[in-house]
């Protein structure tokens, strides 16, 4: 018996490729009846090439005939938004300031609680951002914690070997202490998982209170300095390659979008010449 070519893809890859969402998001939109193929209601296992007509929450969503161009920006988040597209509360988003993209939508590729500035970075590409946020990769997410007064160094050793929090032991890879002015003290820590306010937590539970934090680097990719709250900045072809390198992915130059300059962008103004560092 001879076995039968498999067709197309999956439908969770075909979607996360052309930006949609990561994987494991598309699959539980494909568990809750979100998505349909041909008039039917999708599974799992549905594997889709490019004459079948894809659904999802009865809108025509289907992925280009070619593949989408990888890319991929950074943000400068200010305190004050929150990294959902939708609030009920009405608070200001992320998404307002952004570019606006003709196919797919922009992936956050882990998100900051709105208490929480710094380095965000976005993408096209949901296999990209899905490896990028999954715990095996174990990229490296480096923060500045402002802590009201100086830590005991027994207290930073208890960090770096371990707390108990809700969700499981935590605790920080690095601690380097940066100094600070009165009762304010400045500290960068560097972790490699995302959970929920993890940061926040594990000072929390030592008895530190954080007064103010920021992610300053996410993997291969710093917070410039030139890169003032609000705004955001295309990521060079070289800078992309390297991000998708750290998790696996071979990205070629006619994969990637081409930005045409290195133009600034953020709260209705534009500013030329900073280039990206």
């Amino acid at each position: 018996m001879t076995d039968q070519p498999i067709k197309g893809e999956k439908l969770q890859k075909v979607l996360a490729n052309a930006g949609f969402g990561s994987r494991r998001e598309i699959e539980g939109w494909i568990e809750k009846g979100r998505i349909s193929v041909n008039g039917k209601t999708a599974n799992l296992g549905i594997r889709v090439s490019e004459e079948d007509s894809i659904l999802i929450d009865g809108k025509d969503y289907n992925p280009p005939k070619h593949s989408q161009k990888t890319r991929v920006i950074v943000y400068h988040k200010p305190v004050g938004e929150i990294c959902s597209r939708n609030d009920p509360e009405g608070r200001k988003t992320i998404f307002d300031k952004l570019p606006s993209i003709q196919r797919g939508r922009w992936i956050t590729v882990g998100r900051l609680d709105i208490n929480t500035s710094g380095l965000l970075i976005l993408t096209t590409n949901g296999e990209l951002a899905n490896r990028l946020m999954h715990p095996s990769s174990e990229v490296e997410r480096e923060y500045a914690v402002r802590v009201l007064g100086e830590v005991k160094p027994e207290t930073l050793k208890q960090l770096r070997k371990g707390v108990e929090l809700e969700d499981g032991t935590a605790s920080f890879d690095h601690i380097v202490d940066v100094g600070g002015e009165g009762s304010n003290h400045w500290y960068h820590v560097v972790l490699r998982e995302g959970r929920n306010r993890e940061v926040r937590r594990l000072w929390e539970a030592v008895g530190c209170t954080v007064s103010r934090l920021s992610r300053v680097r996410y993997g291969t990719i710093s917070l410039a300095r030139s890169l003032k709250q609000g705004d955001w900045r295309d990521l060079p072809m070289k800078q992309i390659q390297g991000l998708a390198k750290l998790v696996g992915l071979q990205l070629k130059p006619d994969e990637i979008y081409q930005h045409k300059s290195q133009t600034i962008k953020g709260q209705g103004r534009a500013s030329k010449g900073n280039k990206w560092r």
